[in-house]
Parts: C-alpha cells; structure tokens; sequence
C-alpha cells in the first residue's frame, strides 16, 4: 500500500516582526499617521482665541505615541464647556467649539482608517 500523505511545516514570523513589517508596533509608521491625522483634522475644531490651545496640540503631542495632547491651563475647561461663540464658533455656524476629537470623527474618521489600511498595505 502506498503512503498518500504529505506533511508540511509552516513556520511564521514572530509576532512582533509581523506587526513591524505593517507598520503596527508601538511608536510605528501607522500610529504616526493616526497622530498626526487627528492632530490635521482636529485643527479646524479647536476653539481659537489666540490660537495657543490649537498651537499646544502641536507642540505636547509626541507623534506616534498614540496619546493627542492640548496642554494650557484651560484645555480641559475648553474641551468639555466651550460655548462657540467665536467667529467660527458652533453657534455662528463654524465648527470650533467644545468637544473637537468626537465632533472630528464623524467627519474625518473613515478617511483615517482609509489611510491606515494603505499604509499597513492591508488589501
């Protein structure tokens, strides 16, 4: 009788080789771009004075740790009770006001995750 089987030996990579060669491992190429794109469409939906709490995005957010920060003494107070009464303020048909990173996602979220996909070379 003759042997009709075959034995195969599959060997992968390690998992983190994976995820580097993609781009997904901490501080990669894709998490980069997730910072730096919340950062680009956050920009039109932050409350504008001065422009420093806009500025401060910029400046305190390390890009590519996956942490998006606003640092002045009235970030978090802006965040959560911005009224946008400024000239592109929500109330006068603008989009700055309180809440800008839940306001940007309906708006921008799906062309971020377009954009992810191309860069980790998913299909």
């Amino acid at each position: 009788m003759s042997n009709n089987s075959i034995k195969v030996t599959l060997t992968v990579a390690p998992e983190n080789e994976l995820f580097a060669r993609r781009g997904l491992q901490k501080g990669g190429r894709v998490q980069k771009y997730i910072d730096s794109e919340v950062l680009r469409c956050c920009d039109s939906y932050v409350p504008m004075l001065t422009g420093k709490l806009k500025q401060s995005g910029i400046t305190s957010t390390v890009v590519g740790s996956g942490m998006v920060h606003y640092n002045t003494p009235y970030a978090r107070k802006n965040y959560y009770d911005n009224k946008g009464m400024g000239k592109q303020g929500l109330n006068l048909g603008g989009k700055r006001g309180r809440l800008w990173f839940e306001r940007m996602k309906p708006d921008h979220l799906s062309g971020i995750i377009k954009g992810v996909k191309r860069i980790a070379g998913a299909k």
